[in-house]
């Protein structure tokens, strides 16, 4: 069976064509995130999966249920999202919607030179902390910097910073494991 990102690819790709020609990648953005953080859950999965269900009534179910969370796109306010999330539907592909909204977030970066980075520490990042990590990864990327945050007590202290394929582990925890292991040679 393929990996839901090689089916999630090029279903990302048609609709980020069809939303960049259209203009509309930050509201594709939001209507993606939005349908991939719902069916991220794999008791949805589950039950859209039931073979009881209809082709149309898992359309209404999600419809309705993309219309609460916020996501008109895909809550048949636009032609273009109500056809994708029939062709996901008629394909078995609604679960790979987490998949696919990763892909399209990816594209949209690359097409606004930008990347999202993930700082992890043991402790809260001051701002100033943040700016100056954030302006170190764009003139060594070379592009515009998202970041976020995530606290890892078990980090000891530094931070493990990842930005698209980057990753650098300046972290206590790696130190040490470093240290460690030349130590045993």
């Amino acid at each position: 069976m393929a990996d839901n990102n090689t089916i999630a690819r090029p279903y990302a790709r048609a609709i980020f064509e069809i939303a960049n020609d259209a203009g509309t990648l930050t509201d594709w953005s939001a209507s993606l995130a939005i349908a991939g953080q719902l069916l991220g859950d794999r008791n949805l999965v589950e039950y859209l999966g039931d073979p009881e269900l209809s082709d149309e009534r898992r359309f209404e179910f999600l419809s309705g249920l993309f219309d609460k969370a916020g996501s008109p796109l895909l809550a048949g306010d636009d032609k273009n999202g109500s056809n994708f999330l029939k062709l996901l539907i008629e394909n078995d592909r609604a679960g790979v919607l987490p998949e696919i909204s990763a892909h399209f977030e990816a594209l949209k970066a690359e097409v606004e030179n930008s990347v999202d980075a993930v700082v992890t520490s043991a402790v809260a990042l001051s701002k100033e902390q943040l700016d100056e990590i954030a302006t170190s990864l764009k003139k060594r990327l070379g592009r515009e910097v998202r970041i976020t945050t995530e606290i890892d007590e078990t980090l000891i202290g530094g931070a493990v910073i990842r930005a698209g394929d980057v990753v650098i582990d300046g972290s206590l925890r790696a130190r040490l494991n470093g240290l460690a292991n030349a130590l045993t040679k």
